[in-house]
């Protein structure tokens, strides 16, 4: 007597189905995890860095004061841009296809909230506000005097603990206290091969975050995984190698606005936003707009500074 086959059985019965969704789009950026947000009013924070001070002198008992020039200032603007998307999706798919623990808005909602943290954490390493619709990220932000020049090589430097050390002290807006290194896994996995290359040194140092997680630290400073930035730069010559990286380090601000970077949002709308838009005019489609108005900082030239041209 023939069997029942699994071809039709499985007609008659259905998958079971995880709930929610296996995320498969991952990029590591552990120092996204201390950057700190600071709310401004307006579309832009403006703020004055010196120049130059006024000058000053010595002078004797009934001498005659020519210091006299008064100090000069430059004024810094950071805009914020919006970072949207809407997600629409068709009612009868949302009212037929919900049930199985994978709500069809909830979904589509958490993706576009998703792009968009991806799309600012982009923007941190990578933007350039002179592309419309950009905010300019560390790459922009950096200084050209607090950019290490000591590359010895037209194609660019391996790693090495000397150029570390000169990245740390080009940092000096809090006494030379800096609180972050951030750069990609490869270069990550370059400084532990100098540690094994040492023999015996420990490549267990490490600094515990406030959310619990640890990080891989040096002279004492997380060193952060941020695979936003790029391992495709060219090296000084243009033309020698286009595998380059650069390194940063910095520090953050503690809320004074005087110090390193943070990152900018609207302070009567914080954050990711989700705005029901209602029902699309021709279509059986509801539209629900997920956006967040956003930009970054850095308040102090001396709190931001990189090596370029790492090759490894």
């Amino acid at each position: 007597m023939p069997t029942v086959t699994l071809y039709e059985s499985a007609k008659l019965a259905l998958n079971e189905l995880v709930s929610g969704i296996i995320e498969n789009i991952i990029t590591v950026n552990r120092f996204y995890e201390i950057l700190p947000f600071d709310g401004i009013d307006g579309n832009s924070l403006a703020l004055n860095r010196e120049n130059a001070l006024g000058d000053s002198q010595a002078a004797a008992p009934g001498d005659i004061i020519t210091a006299k020039n008064p100090a000069t200032f430059t004024q810094v603007t950071y805009a914020l841009t919006t970072l949207v998307g809407d997600a629409e999706v068709n009612g009868l798919i949302q009212a037929t296809r919900s049930g199985d623990g994978n709500d069809q808005t909830a979904v589509q909602v958490g993706s576009k909230a998703k792009a968009i943290g991806r799309q600012y954490q982009n923007y941190l390493i990578n933007g350039d506000a002179s592309i419309v619709d950009q905010f300019s990220g560390l790459n922009t932000l950096v200084a050209a005097s607090q950019t290490a020049t000591n590359v010895s090589t037209s194609a660019g430097d391996a790693l090495s603990f000397a150029q570390l050390d000169g990245l740390i002290s080009s940092v000096k807006d809090k006494d030379g206290t800096v609180d972050y290194i951030t750069l990609n896994i490869r270069t990550i996995n370059s400084y532990y091969a100098l540690l094994r290359n040492l023999g015996g040194a420990r490549i267990d140092e490490t600094v515990q975050l406030p959310s619990g997680a640890m990080v891989p630290s040096y002279r004492g400073i997380p060193l952060f995984q941020n695979d936003w930035v790029p391992i495709t730069q060219a090296s000084p010559d243009g033309t020698t190698n286009t595998t380059n990286t650069t390194i940063f380090a910095g520090t953050i601000d503690d809320g004074s606005r005087s110090y390193g970077i943070a990152g900018l949002t609207a302070s009567k709308a914080a954050g990711i936003s989700v705005v029901d838009v209602g029902e699309k005019e021709k279509t059986d489609d509801h539209i629900w707009r997920v956006k967040w108005y956003c930009g970054l900082a850095n308040f102090s030239q001396l709190g931001l500074a990189c090596q370029p041209h790492i090759t490894n």
